[in-house]
């Protein structure tokens, strides 16, 4: 059997296969090169066209230009489909990981489908409109117009417009395993059952067929990570467009996190009369899990607190058109800070990601676009059929798009609904509903900013964005108000979903002082602080089932004009390049990562007023030794939140080396610095 071989980029396609076979199976190509772009309002007959490679989006760059209005309209976007005879008697499917944020496809000229949505998959069926004999137009026509039926209706990020994501050619025989169900990959793994001992496994295989008269039969086959087969069975489908299976694994590995995400592959092959005609190869992973309101969060029986960020999907330069490195390089942020859990905001996020958190043990919370406007004007809901039908199909979408992902523990509702408009709650419900008969083994959360109950019936469990320290409040307070919920909801597991407060990097403050968070001036300092005492707030109490800053690195949000940088939120704890790591970066890593590591604060804030300061690292080493200038001042101990601080500390005029020294199971660690007394505190602004 002759293997075709696939693109590099086949890692960002939604797992339908992880390789294929010849013309006897299925063929997948990616579409990304050779498109020609341009905008819609350019009506001239011979408008110059702009050619551009996938991922693409329009507003990579005019975001960022200080305005509140950056372009939301329509592009089109065409290329040229050689038709290729092997084709022939085979079927044809155009599947796109995701066009924002509404989509007109058409092939040859003629209407093929729509799609309302920009951050789940569709696919749909070209056969019938290819031409066998000539080159064939395809044209996606694509708005992110500002619409009252597709979500997202409002939020603090930008709508990206564009094919941002992949676009890939299958190509199967008449009968095959459906890549028509919602674009998921038409198979379903439900992990019934797992103790030490054995595994029970449900695979439900999902087919079109049509070609009847055929002996049909599925075999399912589990290979655990060496490539032995653990376990089998084929079943006849008959005419059924719907296969049940059970596989037993006897003494099963288990998916445990970061600890140890071990992965089995789950492959499922359709024959007719014998012969292999498609397969799909999906992960597996074995995990139990629950959330106690009063012990928070268990995993395979042992407590595992869920720490870590939220994110979303925008880079500089490149805004959410990322590329498989740009998604490994946030997955290498996150496994260094040495966080446990990720919330993917305020959508659903492109496949890949979700395959690396499988591989690295990223505990995914992930979300549909139902985003309020939170302390902003807008609507996040409105009770219209129009809008809520797009909210079921985009719930539905995103849970059998990403079902097989062992990383997923968490369906998410909605961000921040204000109660000003229309009531969303009996809506919620049955969203919930709706989720739970998707898939009822794993847990359906939701985010809120009202100290209240109203939510508390919509989901499973729930969590709170809280910005306590930054708009209002002071760093404590954060702790009396998780006090306060877990006595007034004893029995409903609660969570922080988001805070955190901004940063220039440029912007320094020697006293500390709270910053207007809505004005210009956002020193490093306060937003270090600021995580310092939220963090030892948070860690003290085990009943908040998790943790999630806001945000893993800076933005772009059009309507943000703060920080001295306009279209910027720059709450993340890394630069919008990704190029620079604040300082609570590094104090996170302190406390979460096992890795030795040693960080000196405030390197950025190089010059100083005063010669007496206070010199801060961040480490996980037990102690540490400071130097100034090649002279021993003092070893200190770490204090419980990674810290190791050094007060009144004596400074010459003008330059001075400050050095500290760790060690950790025999690794010396060493970080300095060069901080300049000066008569005058210069403001970067």
């Amino acid at each position: 059997m002759k293997r075709k071989l696939i693109p590099a980029l086949t890692t960002c396609l939604l797992t339908i296969v992880f390789h294929v076979f010849g013309a006897d199976t299925r063929t997948i190509l990616n579409l990304d090169a050779g498109w020609n772009f341009h905008f819609s309002y350019d009506i001239r007959k011979n408008a110059p066209l702009q050619q551009v490679t996938l991922p693409h989006t329009w507003n990579a760059t005019d975001v960022m230009k200080g305005e509140l209005q950056y372009y939301r309209g329509t592009g089109i976007y065409n290329r040229q489909l050689a038709y290729n005879p092997e084709w022939k008697n085979k079927r044809v499917f155009l599947y796109f990981e995701g066009a924002n944020s509404v989509a007109d496809v058409l092939v040859n000229n003629k209407f093929v489908t729509a799609h309302k949505g920009g951050y789940t998959a569709f696919c749909a069926e070209i056969t019938g409109y290819l031409n066998s004999s000539a080159n064939n137009a395809i044209t996606v026509q694509v708005s992110n117009a500002a619409r009252m039926d597709v979500l997202p209706l409002s939020g603090d990020f930008n709508v990206f417009g564009g094919l941002h994501r992949s676009v890939w050619l299958i190509v199967t025989n008449q009968n095959c395993i459906t890549p028509l169900d919602y674009a998921s990959p038409g198979v379903y793994i439900r992990p019934a059952h797992a103790d030490s001992a054995l595994a029970n496994v449900n695979v439900q295989t999902k087919l079109s067929l049509l070609q009847p008269g055929h002996q049909l039969e599925v075999r399912t086959i589990i290979k655990d990570a060496t490539q032995t087969i653990v376990a089998e069975h084929t079943a006849s489908a008959g005419n059924e467009q719907s296969v049940e299976q059970t596989l037993q694994i006897t003494q099963p590995h288990f998916w445990s996190g970061r600890r140890d995400p071990y992965l089995y592959q789950v492959t499922v092959q359709l024959y007719q009369d014998h012969q292999l005609v498609d397969e799909v190869i999906q992960p597996l992973g074995l995990r139990t899990f629950k959330i106690d309101a009063n012990t928070g969060f268990t995993l395979n029986g042992s407590h595992l607190d869920l720490h870590g960020f939220g994110m979303h999907e925008d880079v500089k330069g490149r805004g959410s058109a990322l590329l498989p490195a740009d998604r490994r390089a946030s997955m290498d942020l996150i496994l260094e800070s040495g966080a446990t859990a990720m919330r993917l905001t305020h959508y659903p996020h492109g496949n890949y990601f979700y395959q690396l958190a499988d591989s690295s043990g990223i505990i995914v919370w992930t979300e549909i676009p139902l985003v309020g406007p939170g302390g902003y004007t807008g609507t996040g809901f409105i009770n219209s059929p129009e809008l809520k039908a797009q909210a079921r199909q985009l719930l539905t979408e995103m849970i059998r798009q990403q079902y097989n992902h062992p990383s997923i523990l968490f369906w998410g509702l909605f961000n921040e609904l204000k109660l000003d408009y229309d009531d969303p709650a009996p809506y919620l419900a049955e969203l919930q509903a709706l989720a739970k008969k998707e898939d009822s083994s794993r847990i359906i959360t939701c985010a809120t900013f009202l100290d209240s109950d109203y939510f508390n019936t919509v989901s499973d469990v729930i969590a709170w964005n809280k910005y306590y320290g930054w708009y209002g409040g002071t760093f404590s307070d954060i702790g009396a108000w998780a006090d306060a919920m877990h006595r007034k909801f004893p029995g409903k597991p609660i969570g922080v979903s988001e805070y955190g407060a901004g940063a220039n990097i440029q912007q320094h403050q020697e006293v500390l002082k709270a910053p207007d968070a809505s004005g210009n001036f956002h020193p490093e300092e306060w937003q270090t602080a600021y995580h310092e005492a939220n963090w030892q707030q948070l860690n003290a109490r085990p009943f908040v089932w998790g943790k999630f800053v806001w945000v893993l690195s800076d933005f772009s949000s059009a309507i943000r004009m703060e920080g001295n940088v306009n279209g910027l939120n720059d709450k993340g704890l890394v630069t919008y390049d990704r190029k620079t790591k604040k300082d609570a970066f590094y104090f996170y890593k302190a406390n979460w990562s096992k890795a030795p590591m040693l960080y000196l604060t405030e390197k950025r804030a190089a010059q100083r007023t005063t010669t007496n300061i206070t010199v801060k690292a961040y480490t996980n080493a037990y102690h540490a030794t400071l130097y100034i200038n090649g002279k021993q001042i003092s070893t200190a101990p770490r204090d419980a939140i990674g810290r190791v601080i050094w007060e009144n500390v004596k400074l010459q005029p003008g330059k001075n080396k400050i050095v500290v020294q760790a060690a950790i199971s025999g690794i010396q660690l060493q970080d300095s610095c060069i901080r300049t007394v000066n008569n005058v505190l210069k403001r970067v602004k």
